[in-house]
Parts: structure tokens; C-alpha cells; sequence
């Protein structure tokens, strides 16, 4: 198994959660606003957009465990694009994060949901 270094492999599991988390509250958020309003005209955009952030933090979730298990069958050592790739893919979700978290909380303002 290529190793990669202890602050990347970190770095990559806490993306993890934050992304678990993500797409918790997103889901969360679009079932308790279709509980509460329903489908309506006011109310579909919002749904979509909680639905697109869940389906956004699952694709990234998705790439990381498929990079971490292509980086456990790398011998002897990982390539310079793996690498790059993984590098690549933290920084992309590092700066999303606070926008998905931010477009679910300003939802949940605006519909009042808890």
C-alpha cells in the first residue's frame, strides 16, 4: 500500500465527515421543508438546491474513497498524479464546504427550520 503522509491521510478522513455531515443536513433540511410546505412553487428550488448540495458532497465522499482505495493498491509507492489528484480533490472541497454549509443554513433561516 502507497502511504501517504499522515496529514494528508487526516486531512482526507476529516473531509469525510465534514462531507457525512453535509449531506445529513441537507437531506435533513429538504425533508423537513417538504414536511412542513410541501411541493409547491415557493418551495421547489430550495428542495433542488438542498438536493444538489447532498448530491455534490456525495460525489466528493465518493471520490475520496475511491482515491484512498486505489492509493491502498499502489506498490510501492504512489504516482506523482495520484498524488497531484488527491491534492487537487482536498482543495476543491476545502473551499466548497463553507458554501454548501452556508447554503443549507441560509435555507433553513429562511424557512425557519430547525
Amino acid at each position: 500500500m502507497a502511504k501517504l503522509p499522515i496529514e494528508i491521510a487526516e486531512t482526507i478522513w476529516n473531509l469525510k465527515r465534514q462531507l457525512l455531515d453535509i449531506i445529513h443536513d441537507a437531506t435533513a433540511a429538504e425533508y423537513t421543508l417538504f414536511e412542513q410546505f410541501g411541493e409547491t412553487d415557493r418551495t421547489m428550488d430550495y428542495l433542488e438546491q438542498l438536493k444538489s448540495v447532498a448530491q455534490q458532497a456525495d460525489e466528493r465522499f465518493a471520490q475520496f474513497s475511491i482515491l484512498q482505495r486505489r492509493l491502498a493498491n499502489a506498490q510501492p509507492t504512489a504516482t506523482s498524479d495520484m498524488l497531484r489528484l488527491v491534492t487537487e480533490v482536498i482543495t476543491y472541497t476545502q473551499a466548497r464546504l463553507p458554501a454548501w454549509e452556508r447554503s443549507i443554513e441560509e435555507i433553513k433561516i429562511e424557512w425557519r427550520l430547525s
